[in-house]
């Protein structure tokens, strides 16, 4: 299925869901008006009976109208729960169109800003960038793990190549991706985000006090007795005793209380996140696997029937969900009257809490691995065209070129306005320089090679027919920004950036390194400039890495002269109409013409 048939088919279902949607609406309304009515006619029948004389069956209608009223509400709720489902299905495949169409607007906003040159270069994180567009994980942790994927400098192969197998399995497996997303959402629609360290470290605190089990026997043995002592007194056998052991109860209550109430606290803040681990995980438990060895592997501890998570999750759920009765002062007083509520279930909080403790960090590793390939996944299926990337070793001695790519395009950019080009590296200590006119696509290219490798690199599919590479360490000098807080000028910025990319290349590294400069050393004079362009470019000749170099001096294209792995090739331009083309089409050489006094010129200003 092509691109606008995918997009066509999800149209229809956002149309179909939207008919459900307004159907469960009217019906909800329906029966909140229902169940007013119920109410309302158990007090008037009340009513009826009292004033027929039958005061002592006033209470038949009240409760007859509560039982109604409590079977509507389950079933208002299990309502209310599908059209909860219904909703989030139908914005998952609004914002499923709005990444096919790079329609912003209509994204999540960001997750990320950028945080080092390479994600500010190549718009890996940030409004308009690739881990936007990508993102479809629920959690903070997935969200982060694709962050990390996306802007890792120095990939592992192994890594990467096993990331790839899971990308390419899941790809085709919408509707599993889709309940992934569909559950987790909503499940943690109340809560919003937690951050998955603070339940970590809210398990790992689960030391039972020395002091609480013989505190909860001793308690436990006088509420047993103010209950006995309350019976027989009430049978008449025994003066009112119960009185005082009910006070030395409540005494002994009170003097360790506080000690119960902050782990209570803490849990109803994690109540949320438990019950959407345990949607999730449960999800993951039945799925059936059949077929897809690379996702079975992967979740191979949620098949267990023995160490399945929801068994240890639902325990804890309940402990916590017990702990809740604190939300209703007279049931909590009254309960804790009785017996040593709050002691019993601040004990089996911390057994329960030890028993997942260790436990818990692989679970989350797993789903949040799932979310963020689930994202690589997705774009390559509302990308039909995309291709997954033959990745080698990156070896020195490799005979086939270091990187090859068929119709390279630029991911963030739409379909109707991409340029894709074909493009080939042919060994190790390769440079490629760029010339052209403003405005012709040098800087977009450059992002191309780049942001493609990132993709490649992470596991994921890319904007290309055929794309071969090695393994590689990347850094880049494109968006090189000064700094008033620090003082650091924007010339001194580029050479610090500069020295550390020929840095990172004189260091004995296995993986050769990739690099993408754009007009280098802009910040000084032509002069200074040329000679140090010249100086730098002939540093980075022949050595363990290959990179690409955009430039407006056409001084040096020469070096393709005396450098044999130096090449040139241009981007150009035309007038047509008094207007500048430009076609953005990749060719062989040195750039024929420049048009900087041509804009000028066609603005107004005197050349």
């Amino acid at each position: 299925m092509d691109k606008e048939k995918r997009l066509w088919a999800m149209d229809n279902q956002i149309n179909r869901l939207q008919r459900r949607i307004e159907e469960l609406e009217h019906l909800s309304y329906r029966f909140s008006w229902v169940r007013l009515v119920v109410v309302g006619l158990g007090v008037v029948l009340s009513g009826v009976v009292f004033f027929l004389g039958y005061a002592q069956f006033l209470w038949a209608p009240l409760l007859l109208a509560a039982l109604v009223f409590a079977v509507m509400v389950r079933f208002h709720r299990r309502l209310e729960h599908h059209l909860a489902r219904y909703r989030i299905w139908a914005n998952l495949k609004h914002r499923q169109i709005a990444r096919a169409r790079l329609d912003w607007e209509n994204l999540p906003p960001p997750a990320f800003e950028p945080n080092s040159a390479l994600e500010l270069d190549l718009d890996l994180t940030g409004r308009h960038s690739l881990h936007r567009l990508l993102d479809m994980a629920v959690s903070s942790g997935g969200r982060r793990r694709l962050a990390d994927w996306l802007a890792t400098a120095i990939p592992v192969l192994d890594e990467t190549l096993q990331r790839q197998r899971l990308v390419r399995e899941l790809a085709p497996m919408s509707l599993f991706r889709g309940k992934l997303i569909l559950n987790g959402a909503l499940a943690g629609e109340k809560e919003g985000d937690w951050e998955p360290q603070d339940m970590v470290n809210w398990l790992q605190n689960h030391q039972v006090p020395g002091w609480l089990p013989r505190w909860l026997l001793m308690l436990a043995l006088l509420s047993f007795l103010n209950i006995s002592l309350f019976l027989l007194n009430m049978a008449g056998l025994i003066p009112p005793l119960w009185q005082g052991t009910f006070l030395l109860y409540v005494v002994f209550f009170i003097i360790r209380s506080h000690h119960t109430g902050e782990p209570f606290r803490e849990s109803i803040q994690m109540r949320d996140a438990l019950e959407q681990l345990v949607t999730v995980f449960g999800y993951l438990e039945t799925f059936a696997y059949h077929q897809k060895p690379q996702l079975k592997r992967l979740c191979a501890t949620f098949l267990d029937p023995a160490r399945r998570p929801t068994l240890h999750l639902k325990s804890i759920n309940r402990v916590v969900n017990a702990t809740g009765i604190r939300g209703n002062p007279f049931f909590w007083i009254v309960l804790n009257a009785l017996v040593p509520w709050d002691y019993y279930f601040a004990y089996r909080l911390a057994k329960a809490k030890a028993a997942i403790a260790g436990l818990l960090p692989d679970w989350l590793d797993i789903w949040f691995e799932l979310e963020a390939l689930s994202s690589l996944a997705n774009i390559a299926y509302l990308n039909p065209r995309y291709s997954f990337p033959e990745i080698n070793a990156g070896r020195s001695d490799q005979p086939a070129a270091v990187f090859r790519a068929v119709r390279l395009g630029h991911p963030l950019i739409p379909d109707d306005k991409r340029v894709c080009n074909d493009f080939t590296l042919d060994d190790l200590g390769a440079i490629d320089i760029f010339t052209g006119s403003n405005m012709s696509g040098k800087s977009t290219f450059l992002r191309s090679v780049g942001i493609n490798l990132v993709l490649a690199q992470a596991g994921g599919p890319v904007n290309a027919e055929v794309l071969e590479t090695c393994l590689w360490r990347l850094h880049t000098c494109i968006k090189i920004t000064d700094s008033v807080t620090d003082g650091i000028s924007y010339f001194y910025a580029e050479v610090k950036c500069l020295k550390g990319l020929l840095d990172s290349l004189d260091d004995p590294h296995p993986l050769p390194l990739f690099f993408l400069i754009d007009e280098i050393f802009r910040g000084t004079n032509n002069r200074e400039r040329l000679l140090g362009s010249r100086a730098y470019i002939q540093a980075l000749a022949g050595k363990n890495g290959a990179g690409l170099v955009a430039t407006h001096d056409l001084e040096l294209i020469q070096l393709a002269d005396e450098l044999p792995r130096v090449k040139n090739y241009h981007f150009r331009d035309d007038v047509s109409d008094g207007r500048m083309v430009f076609d953005y089409n990749l060719y062989a050489g040195p750039s024929p013409t420049t048009n900087a006094l041509r804009i000028m010129r066609m603005e107004g200003l005197p050349v």
